[in-house]
Parts: C-alpha cells; sequence; structure tokens
C-alpha cells in the first residue's frame, strides 16, 4: 500500500516535471484528471459554491499549466503545490466579493441636507448645550469625560479617584436631567 502511493507521488512530481520542461500536454491531462475534480471539492467544503468551485477549480489547474516552472520538488509536493493555489484563489475570490463594483459606489458630492432637518440639529444642539451647562458641576464633569473625553467608567474612577459607584450615580442622574431637559 504504501509502495502504491509512493509511486504515484513519483508518477505525480514526473508529470509536473514533464509538464515544466516539455509543455507536456499529456502529463498535464493526467494532472488534470486526478486534480481538478479533488480541487473542486475542496473549494465546495470550504464554503464555495458549486459554479465557483468549478471556475476556480478550471483557474486552478490554467495555473498549473503556465506556472509549472515554478514547481519545486524540493519544497513543497505536488498534491501541497496545487492545494495551496486552489486556497490562494478561493481568498481571491472572497475578496474579491466582498469589494463593491465601482456602479455600486457614490460618485459625486453628498446631497445637501435638508434645510429642516438642519435647524432641527442645530436646535437640538443648542438645547443639549444649555441643559449641560444647568448641570451640577460634578455631573457636568463626568458626562464630558465619558460622552467627549471617550472614557469608561473605570477610567473616570482612576482619573478622578472618586468610587465607581458614585461616577455611575452622578452620570445617571445627569443623563435622566439632561432627557427631562431635551423632552
Amino acid at each position: 500500500m504504501a509502495q502504491d502511493a509512493d509511486k504515484d507521488v513519483q508518477e505525480m512530481v514526473a508529470q509536473i516535471l514533464a509538464v515544466r520542461d516539455r509543455r507536456d500536454e499529456a502529463a498535464f491531462a493526467a494532472l488534470f484528471v486526478h486534480f481538478a475534480p479533488r480541487v473542486k471539492g475542496f473549494l465546495m467544503r470550504s464554503g464555495a459554491s458549486e459554479a465557483l468551485a468549478e471556475d476556480c477549480a478550471q483557474d486552478v489547474m490554467a495555473t498549473v499549466w503556465n506556472k509549472a516552472h515554478l514547481f519545486d520538488p524540493s519544497r513543497a509536493s505536488v498534491a501541497t503545490w496545487i492545494f495551496t493555489i486552489a486556497r490562494n484563489r478561493r481568498i481571491d475570490a472572497i475578496r474579491k466579493a466582498r469589494r463593491p463594483e465601482p456602479e455600486d459606489l457614490d460618485w459625486g458630492p453628498e446631497p445637501e441636507p435638508d434645510q429642516a432637518e438642519v435647524m432641527a440639529l442645530q436646535q437640538d444642539s443648542a438645547r443639549l448645550v444649555d441643559a449641560l451647562e444647568k448641570l451640577p458641576e460634578k455631573q457636568r464633569r463626568l458626562i464630558e469625560r465619558a460622552y467627549y473625553g471617550d472614557l469608561t467608567h473605570s477610567e473616570i474612577a482612576e482619573e478622578t479617584g472618586l468610587p465607581l459607584g458614585t461616577i455611575k450615580s452622578r452620570i445617571r442622574l445627569a443623563l435622566e436631567k439632561l432627557r427631562h431637559a431635551m423632552s
């Protein structure tokens, strides 16, 4: 059994070298018959659709034909080399599928916002600034650190030396006052 497997491996090496050195079409055909269905199955098991797996398998085998001069039997087996090409083609296909097509991209300037929305946003912002100014100093400073300084409650507690529970209570009270002022 082991001798048969070793013989198959040697035969594959001889075939890829024949493709590399003499552009031997019969040797390539034998490699194609052996590897194309296995590559397709490998790609389908890794999540590719049947159509994508078929296309990638064809592309992989075309690469084997065109890049056989890059095969080095001292660095990898024929199967490892071919399945590495297949894996890379699968990664390329995934990246391409995630990339937006040019016609899907927005071109040109953003449309002008509705003036009524702009006015409403400006009024809300002014009300928020006013409501923040009316908060007690201790609560306002904590809100500013949490929301403008982008600090966590724990980071504020470390920075101020106040207990974490005090920080949370003051922020909760301040947010309640802001909600009431904004409604």
